[in-house]
């Protein structure tokens, strides 16, 4: 079993992430709840509290996610990864346009859909947050 987050590991972990999401973005300060350290493998599939595998995440993200840690893809013919920030680049996974993430990838493909990054509450709050430059890349 994995050793609990640390305080100290907590913190290193927002500020590599320049408290962002690093799934979908979003700023901590402009999240409901403060955003939660995500074991990207999870501690059941006997990922660790190292930093290599811990990333920021907010609530939601975190929530969709819970321990997946791949899909299948939309004709269920392959297993697909979802996006790992430590060894992914998100620019090479995602794009944004209008409010929606959009998937470039298969495994930006499969993350969309499992963290449903564009409900439609979720592209609202983009969209509000772009014109106020609280959200990059619109």
């Amino acid at each position: 079993m994995a050793q609990p987050v640390t305080a100290a590991q907590r913190l290193a972990v927002a500020q590599r992430a320049h408290f962002r999401c690093e799934y979908c973005l979003l700023h901590e300060d402009d999240a409901i709840q403060s955003h939660h350290v995500d074991h990207i493998i999870s501690e059941k599939h006997l990922g660790g509290s190292e930093l290599g595998n811990l990333a920021y995440a907010c609530n939601y993200c975190n929530w969709m996610k819970g321990s997946d840690i791949a899909t299948f893809d939309s004709g269920r013919r392959m297993l697909i990864p979802l996006f790992n920030p430590r060894i992914d680049r998100w620019q090479e996974h995602f794009g944004i346009q209008f409010g929606e993430i959009v998937p470039l990838t298969p495994v930006g493909e499969a993350t969309v859909r499992l963290l449903q990054f564009n409900a439609p509450r979720r592209v609202t709050e983009r969209k509000w947050l772009a014109a106020r430059g609280r959200y990059p890349g619109m």
